[in-house]
């Protein structure tokens, strides 16, 4: 395809950004839009088997103390989530059950999006639930005076993770600088090497899990090569 078609499909405004960090040339800009595209593959491929290991882990602790639905008996009349802090919460949950078409718990665990799961380790939600969550990280490093590896601590790193899944669901480019039109992965390299670390406080053996699904860095050499 010819790039004026190419930018048809893609727009100019688009394309203009590859256009740049390729120096105008257009035969590299479409291959570094591909590869964008193909680097975005690759991390949500990554990104959910993370979300599916930290919901279940979650769910998997919770059941322990909480019940074995206590998603929904939570968000009841009187349940841990009947509060003004956690009201979003509860709405969440009666929402995804109201879209059920029969209510079983499994079912409302994949209703849920990353987003609800992030917030299990926010101030109130990890409070209502009984600041339990932690335990699904057995090996976190211990806090030091300058880092507290404690809940707001993991909720701020999930935060940057759930910022990176927004982006690619929203079609934006991550093999640029901030903001710049520069070719450039190490936002893709930071937050994939995130995804690992937290696989790794969780005691999942990511090589294991993810062998012949990850293929970030050999992309991202390839941009960078580009």
């Amino acid at each position: 395809m010819r790039y004026k078609e190419f930018e048809i499909i893609f727009t100019h405004a688009r394309m203009s950004r590859y256009l740049l960090a390729c120096h105008g040339n257009s035969k590299q800009a479409m291959t570094l839009y591909r590869k964008n595209l193909k680097l975005t593959q690759e991390l949500f491929t990554v990104l959910s088997c993370f979300e599916l290991a930290l919901r279940n882990l979650i769910d998997e602790e919770a059941k322990k103390v909480l019940g074995n639905n206590w998603l929904r008996n939570g968000a009841r009349t009187g349940g841990i989530f009947d509060n003004a802090a956690c009201r979003l919460t509860a709405r969440n949950i009666n929402d995804a059950i109201n879209n059920l078409t029969t209510y079983n718990h499994n079912k409302l665990i994949a209703e849920l999006g990353f987003g609800f799961w992030r917030y299990m380790f926010a101030r109130s939600q990890y409070r209502a639930t009984g600041q339990i969550f932690l335990s699904i990280f057995p090996s976190k490093p211990s806090s030091t005076p300058t880092i507290q590896y404690n809940s707001n601590y993991i909720f701020n790193q999930l935060a940057n993770i759930n910022n990176l899944r927004n982006r690619m669901a929203h079609h934006e480019p991550i093999c640029f600088e901030p903001q710049q039109p520069i070719k450039d992965t190490l936002y893709a390299r930071q937050h994939y090497n995130l995804i690992l670390q937290l696989f790794q406080w969780m005691q999942i053996n990511e090589l294991s899990l993810l062998y012949g699904l990850d293929h970030i860095d050999r992309v991202c050499d390839e941009i960078d090569n580009l």
